[in-house]
Formats: C-alpha cells, structure tokens, sequence
C-alpha cells in the first residue's frame, strides 16, 4: 500500500503493554466513532453500502462517489439491479475506474444474494466475503460502519499508521487486519478504526510525518529507528 511504511522494516513490535497505551493515547487524542457515521459512501441501507465499496476498490472517494450517484439513480435493490445490462452499469460507474469488471461483479453479487441470502446482506465477515467482489477490507468496513460490529477495518492509512508505529509487523492490509485484531485491546475494536485513520490523516501522514509533535513518539518503532525521517532505515 505505502512503501514508506516497510523503511526500516524489522524494528519489532511493540509489546502488550505498549500496544494498550498506544490505543489509551489514541483515544485521548482523536475523534473516535461519530453518532453520525453512517455506511460506505453514507448510503442508508446494507446493499448499497456493499455495493459501493465494491466500487471503492483503487479508486478515488470523488471518483467513486460520482459512480455511486449514477449506479443508485438507476437501481436501489438486487432486483432492480439485474434488470440492467452490464453496459448500463459500466457507462454508470465509469467515474471509479475498472468499470466492466466492477460491473459484472455487481451483477454476480446481486444474483449471490438473490438466490443464497433471500435478498438480505449478510452480517459476518465470512457471510460478507461470500459475495462476489468483498474482500476482507470491505467486509470488515460493512461491519462497522453499517452493523456496528467490534472490528479494525485496514485501509491505506490504517495499515500504514498500524504498521509504522509497531502495532503490528505485516505486509498486506488481510495480514494487518488480522493482527490487529490480535494485538488491539477488546476495548478498543470498536472505535480503533476511526482512532488510526485520523491519526494517519493528521499526523502521521505518509510523505512527511509530524514526528516533532507527535504525542505516539516515545512508542514508536519507526521514530526511534529513524527519527522521523521517511526513507532511512
């Protein structure tokens, strides 16, 4: 995802102890989980949260917010999905970038859930990842944003924050996922998602981290490895 994050791979993980503080430090320092947060790309109802963070993957939020409006200004529900042409709903979501594929996904998922799950988005990681196109970041994003469930979902600021700090030590976001929900305290499942991606949007930025004023510093693998300097080992 990030490959500053890997400079000075090796340095260790943080233990328990240090993990806990991590999160308690956190927490005391960025907004967690909102009243307000609501599903991928704010939709209203479980389908289309799914729906539109297939259509999120390597694509920017503009970019998939422009073919969310045009997919859902055609159809709201599985069945009225399937009632479009594969071309309908490429020309649709062509803001997000590989439309064809995304489009046959969309239409193998909504036929999965038709004809497995009488038309209802399942609610667990290994139900969610069933479907067609759902990979472990987009389920574990479903779960939290639209069930409400106890879980760090990786995207590219969690998994660079995650693993640049010491929390973990892996190289691809399932790897990171899963460690995270090893290493993080029960305690800190539910709003650690939010913790660390506003943490890695504010601070610990991936081109030029605020070392010199971060309040993680003293924990820090990367920092005390390189002082804060991006691309030394």
């Amino acid at each position: 995802m990030d490959a500053s994050v890997v400079d000075g791979e090796g340095r260790g993980l943080l233990d328990a102890p240090e993990v806990d503080e991590v999160f308690r430090r956190l927490e005391q320092n960025m907004p967690g989980r909102t009243p307000t947060a609501k599903g991928p790309k704010d939709q209203p109802d479980p389908f289309r949260s799914v729906v539109s963070c297939l259509l999120s993957a390597q694509s920017r939020d503009a970019n998939t917010a422009a073919a969310v409006r045009g997919l859902f200004a055609l159809a709201k529900t599985p069945d009225e999905m399937l009632t479009l042409t594969d071309e309908e709903v490429a020309l649709a979501i062509k803001p997000c970038g590989l439309y064809n594929m995304k489009a046959k996904s969309i239409r193998r998922l909504c036929t999965a859930l038709i004809e497995e799950h009488d038309r209802v988005v399942p609610q667990t990681r290994e139900g969610l990842m069933s479907l067609p196109g759902i990979g472990r970041k987009c389920a574990d994003i479903v779960l939290s944003f639209t069930f409400g469930a106890d879980v760090i979902a990786v995207d590219t600021h969690v998994f660079r924050v995650s693993n640049r700090i010491g929390i973990v030590e892996e190289k691809t976001a399932d790897r990171t996922a899963a460690a995270l929900e090893r290493r993080a305290p029960p305690w800190a499942q539910h709003d650690g998602h939010f913790w660390l991606l506003q943490f890695g949007k504010a601070v610990c930025v991936s081109r030029r981290p605020r070392c010199e004023t971060c309040f993680l510093a003293d924990l820090c693998r990367f920092y005390s490895a390189t002082g804060g300097r991006v691309g030394t080992a």
